[in-house]
């Protein structure tokens, strides 16, 4: 019976052979030969990566939408200059919350300072406008550099929210309140 045991060198060897070859363990187990194989070859993906998206000023472009707020987004390299209806994101979004949503997706591609982004953004509220912007912003980072779109999409930001208001029905209040109940 010979020792099937190898030493790191022999497995270094491994390497450099030119396809996988099959090896018969000696004692058989449960009846029948047992079979192994070498390390199996690396699986490349077949998938084709996305083509890069830019408009005549090699800027790429994408819409975000949140609850009833639409953001036309426009993404390319600079300082990190983030404008929104014509102003600064510090004077728009006063609150340090909805600036950190819009910041979200460069910090998961870890793109802080790299890019200008030219935004427009229509209806909604505050919350819903930043929600957009993000959307926008995740979108437009995929068309500019495809291969950030793993990430991007892992963290859930190429995903739009749907959740809207409900709507008022008639007979009610709002849209499940009831009117105030009067005995008299």
């Amino acid at each position: 019976m010979s020792d099937n045991r190898q030493s790191l060198s022999d497995l270094a060897s491994l390497t450099q052979t030119p396809a996988p070859q099959p090896t018969t363990d000696g004692a058989p187990a449960g009846g029948g030969e047992s079979t192994t194989f070498d390390a199996p070859a690396p699986v490349v993906s077949t998938m084709p990566l996305r083509q890069q998206e830019l408009d005549k000023y090699g800027r790429a472009y994408a819409t975000g939408r949140r609850k009833d707020a639409v953001a036309r987004v426009w993404l390319k390299p600079g300082s990190g200059k983030i404008t929104i209806n014509g102003r600064d994101q510090i004077t728009y979004f006063a609150r340090p919350t909805l600036r950190l949503v819009i910041n979200q997706v460069f910090g998961i591609t870890e793109r802080e300072g790299q890019y200008d982004v030219i935004c427009t953004v229509k209806g909604g509220g505050l919350s819903g406008q930043a929600g957009a912007v993000k959307h926008g912003i995740s979108q437009a980072i995929t068309k500019y550099e495809p291969i950030l779109r793993a990430p991007v999409k892992a963290a859930g930001f190429l995903t739009r929210d749907s959740r809207t208001v409900e709507r008022k029905k008639y007979g009610r209040a709002k849209a499940r309140r009831s009117f105030q109940f009067s005995k008299r």
